[in-house]
């Protein structure tokens, strides 16, 4: 790992330069971001300013970028044209946990298998049990349904599946992608809450959010993105002020 000047801790990731977009879009620019271990942070912005293609672009998903991704000092960036999604199982295996907006599960697998699908390494699967236990204790609703199929469930019990699938994983950088988008607020604070719950250790975390009240007093640092670019560290209350004045 690479230490920082951030203190003593080392830099989870470390993007330098990154553009990215779809066909002729162009959607990230010229972006610079460091994530430091054991943060949390806020990532803000209105819908369609380039949460989630920054992302899906550390995952290696966009149609092409360019530009520096490093996670835990190793590149998994640079230049792509080849095609999203070619080399995201190594970035996977490097230790990245992408956690996409909405429902990404399949209906007729319950609860259990899709937390088990999550274990998808050697250690994780074998920890799988001890792993479960501790998702459990963060979303305690979902222990009553473990053997229900996920179909059937409400969206927050259906949200709460998708993000301890990613929390099963070996992985040392989580991206959140709009944790309460479409929940009713009640539901919606719940999953932010249990997101902070989630105890990092060497580990990062990054939520991008339009609700940026979810996050006051509750992430490390909150980060302001709009028209691709990131607008520098703000308080909640600055950062929201700001995008009503967009």
């Amino acid at each position: 790992m690479n230490v920082s000047d951030h203190g003593v801790r080392p830099a989870v990731l470390d993007v330098k330069g990154l553009s990215a977009g779809w066909g002729p879009m162009r959607v990230i620019h010229d972006l610079d971001l460091t994530v430091f271990a054991g943060e949390r942070i806020g990532l803000v912005g209105l819908n369609g300013h380039g949460k989630s293609t920054l992302f899906q672009a550390i995952a290696g998903l966009t149609g092409w970028q360019r530009g520096s991704i490093k996670l835990n000092g190793e590149e998994v960036g640079r230049t792509r044209s080849q095609g999203p999604g070619r080399y995201t199982h190594l970035i996977v295996r490097r230790g990245l946990a992408f956690i996409p907006q909405g429902d990404e599960i399949f209906h007729g697998l319950t609860v259990e298998e899709h937390l088990d699908s999550g274990a998808f390494t050697k250690r994780a699967w074998s920890e799988r049990g001890i792993r479960k236990t501790k998702i459990l204790l963060i979303f305690p609703p979902l222990e009553k349904l473990m053997k229900t199929a996920v179909g059937r469930l409400s969206g927050g019990e259906r949200r709460m599946v998708s993000i301890g699938r990613g929390l099963m994983s070996d992985a040392e950088l989580f991206l959140v992608d709009e944790p309460s988008l479409g929940l009713a607020p009640k539901i919606g604070k719940a999953v932010v809450e249990a997101l902070m719950a989630v105890e990092l250790g060497g580990s990062a975390m990054v939520i991008a959010e339009q609700n940026v009240a979810l996050l006051e007093g509750s992430v490390d640092r909150i980060i302001g993105m709009h028209a691709g670019k990131l607008k520098g560290e703000a308080s909640a209350s600055r950062a929201m002020s700001a995008e009503r004045e967009r």
